[in-house]
């Protein structure tokens, strides 16, 4: 339940208690130091602070093969005080699973030795991290490469938008084909030495059609109740938890809003979100990931809590938040938007005080800065860098 758990500790906080970091620092400064300091365990993983880098498509990866370049990109973060990196999203190994030959796959040998070198160059700085495990489904557009002659499929054939026929419905076999592909790259990922995976379930994608009713009109087992609609992402879920050892983590992202659609909802009430993660936690999530645009907004009538806060409260697993942390303008789709200053942590500091969540991810802001976490945990805030889209013409 919310609340469990120690608070942060109160005082000034000594250079020793940063490791790596000199903290000379007092006041409010090192009241995000302290909290954002903490060590988190999931299961066999311990994340040496709270702070996680947000998974961020960047197609830097020609042929979808992530180069020296993407593996200096995620070490310099991680090098920079990153407890946990989420690298961007990685294409499963199923046809129909991308829209682009720049973004990186998770399968085939050339990838997966580059993946090797990015897991490498991030753990030889003392880092940790985990590949996002991704199929888009209906939101890749026909004629997409990798695959261009692969249909875009998804649990009904429409699109996000409600038009039918963009696509092809699943078959068994399909369903099959992508389960055991998102099992695949989860075993690749604990071969190659990653430190967990986190599987895509959010956003509009192949995993958040099934279970949104929007997108899912089936009438077999996989559609139509609540329970049906979740069938498909624990039957993922299950397969993942089963291809990995016992205690490598196992993350599950999740939203309410998909792309183009803000106001879409899995989940009306507390008790439909209840039912959701109940049955990913069955089946084997460690934690959820809980994206939503602004981290600080209530996700049901009646509580202040957001949607990590819920999905802690209801699963009694540790959850992630995320959502334009950092930052004083909202998450506006992608890494793209209007420049946004920097704005204080005080009310994310608060909700991680009273446990409410255990983990922050952050996105844009760690774009426009990669040393952002070693500023942050070292008192450093009047240095941090504001996001602007022309910042990110060389994301580096």
């Amino acid at each position: 339940m919310v609340g469990q758990g120690g608070r942060c500790r109160s005082g000034t906080v000594r250079a020793a208690d940063r490791g790596d970091f000199t903290v000379t620092t007092s006041g409010p400064a090192a009241r995000a130091i302290q909290t954002l300091s903490r060590p988190f365990s999931l299961g066999a993983l311990t994340v040496p602070n709270r702070i996680v880098m947000a998974p961020m498509t960047r197609q830097f990866s020609p042929g979808g093969v992530p180069g020296e370049d993407v593996a200096a990109y995620y070490a310099r973060r991680a090098a920079a005080g990153v407890g946990l990196i989420i690298t961007e999203g990685t294409f499963v190994d199923h046809p129909s699973a991308g829209y682009s030959d720049a973004v990186p796959r998770f399968h085939g040998d050339d990838a997966l030795a580059g993946w090797a070198r990015v897991a490498e160059a991030v753990h030889q700085v003392g880092g940790k991290i985990m590949p996002q495990l991704w199929h888009v489904g209906m939101s890749r557009k026909a004629g997409s490469p990798p695959f261009p002659d692969a249909p875009s499929v998804g649990p009904s054939g429409y699109a996000l938008d409600g038009t039918p026929d963009a696509g092809r419905a699943m078959t068994q076999d399909d369903l099959d084909d992508v389960i055991r592909a998102f099992a695949d790259a989860a075993a690749a990922a604990e071969r190659l030495g990653f430190d967990g995976v986190e599987l895509h379930g959010a956003h509009g994608y192949l995993i958040d059609q099934f279970l949104w009713s929007g997108t899912n009109h089936r009438a077999d087992a996989y559609g139509g109740d609540l329970a049906s609609r979740t069938r498909f992402a624990a039957e993922i879920t299950a397969a993942v938890r089963k291809a990995v050892s016992p205690d490598f983590p196992v993350l599950f992202r999740l939203s309410q809003w998909k792309a183009g659609n803000y106001d879409a909802r899995i989940a009306e009430t507390p008790d439909e979100l209840e039912a959701i993660l109940g049955s990913l936690s069955e089946a084997g999530a460690d934690a959820f990931h809980a994206s939503t645009r602004r981290y600080w907004l209530p996700e049901f009538d009646g509580c202040d809590l957001n949607l990590a806060g819920w999905a802690k409260k209801l699963s009694g697993k540790p959850a992630i938040t995320v959502g334009s942390v950092g930052l004083d303008k909202q998450f506006l789709g992608g890494s793209n938007g209007e420049q946004a200053a920097v704005s204080s942590l005080d009310p994310l500091l608060d909700r991680l005080e009273r446990d409410e969540f255990d983990l922050v991810a952050v996105g844009r802001a760690l774009l426009a800065d990669p040393t952002w976490a070693a500023k942050i945990l070292s008192g450093r805030t009047d240095e941090l860098t504001p996001f602007s889209p022309e910042a990110l013409r060389i994301l580096h």
